[in-house]
């Protein structure tokens, strides 16, 4: 069954008239069904570790929307815990961490080899959904890249610009370089447990790539990928791996080649003409309809589905938003954008 499943071919290289759907964040606040859930759990990180619940939130889209993917719902902030940060969240504020800032905070950190009791709930998530999916979903895992983690560690939440991450990474190298390191090996082998549990799919999310310019950007977002890739390609060579600098601009251009990855997903800066053109020469892209648009749904909706749609139409395309939907979001309007996706009538209009 899996030659058949729609992300997987696109992840392949093959160019579907219709492309596959899935989005960001799709398991959310969005859903009043999510909502309960949550209140069940009592709260998000209970939630994440709860492996029955966590399976739950992550099939109440795939059930309200028949999504082509289902993306594991847990945080990127699990490995920082999992390495021995202390982590909880504010309501209305999001996450908190104790902050890594010198030698001596770094010593405390636990070894790649230590996580994964901290992280078993999250594997038995994995075999819950890999079993309870549909037989044509495919199952993504995912994780945080070492740079925008390595940013939440550092300053204790998250920042508009990333200060304290670069601040250390021009203070004090050593520790900053031993901390993506650290992280670095910590997410091979928690992607690694991931695949063992059955996901199809992994995604590694450098969403704070777009702070790292020119030589930065080479050695903090583009050479962990590479490293996280080329280990996970070692031990599972037929798994694909997405991965999403986003706001690398430029950078887009070669991503996957440089990194191995075999589709590299957008944000909605970029114009997805100029993207077709630079980046989907590649191989597969995912991407990118502005989140906005999940709120305001409307003409402007379609029209910029379709122009997504059409402009990608020539290469294998995953079909997604340039970032997660939001909380204030109309569930209705996913619906709407799904259905212009799949209506090839109008696309060929």
């Amino acid at each position: 069954m899996a030659e058949q499943k729609k992300l997987l071919r696109a992840l392949a290289g093959e160019t579907q008239e219709v492309p596959p759907i899935w989005m960001m964040r799709q398991a959310g606040r969005y859903l009043p069904e999510y909502r309960a859930t949550r209140a069940q759990a009592g709260d998000f990180l209970s939630l994440c570790y709860n492996s029955e619940l966590a399976a739950e939130v992550t099939l109440q889209p795939i059930r309200r929307y028949g999504f082509d993917a289902a993306i594991l719902f847990a945080d990127i902030l699990l490995i920082p815990q999992a390495l021995g940060a202390d982590l909880w969240f504010v309501t209305g504020e999001g996450p908190r961490l104790s902050t890594l800032t010198n030698q001596a905070d770094f010593d405390k950190l636990s070894g790649k080899d230590d996580i994964h009791e901290t992280l078993n709930p999250i594997y038995e998530t994995v075999r819950i959904l890999s079993r309870e999916l549909p037989a044509e979903t495919t199952l993504i895992g995912f994780a945080g890249a070492p740079w925008t983690v390595a940013t939440y560690m550092i300053a204790g939440r998250g920042t508009p610009d990333q200060a304290p991450a670069h601040k250390l990474m021009a203070e004090n190298p050593a520790v900053f370089d031993a901390l993506i390191d650290r992280i670095t090996l910590a997410t091979v082998e928690y992607l690694s447990k991931q695949i063992e549990a059955g996901a199809e799919v992994v995604k590694i999310f450098d969403s704070w790539a777009g702070s790292l310019k020119g030589e930065a950007f080479q050695k903090y977002a583009l050479e962990p990928c590479r490293q996280i890739t080329a280990a996970l390609k070692e031990r599972h060579p037929n798994v694909p791996i997405i991965g999403f600098p986003r706001e690398a601009g430029d950078a887009y251009v070669g991503f996957a080649k440089a990194t191995g990855v075999d589709c590299v997903a957008l944000d909605n800066s970029v114009d997805p003409e100029w993207a077709a053109a630079h980046v989907q020469v590649d191989g597969c892209v995912q991407g990118n309809l502005a989140s906005r648009h999940m709120i305001t749904g409307g003409a402007d909706l379609v029209a910029d589905t379709r122009r997504i749609v059409k402009a990608f139409g020539n290469g294998p395309h995953i079909f997604n938003l340039g970032h997660g939907i939001t909380p204030d979001a109309d569930p209705d309007n996913v619906q709407l954008m799904i259905d212009t996706v799949r209506d090839t009538t109008a696309q060929a209009e």
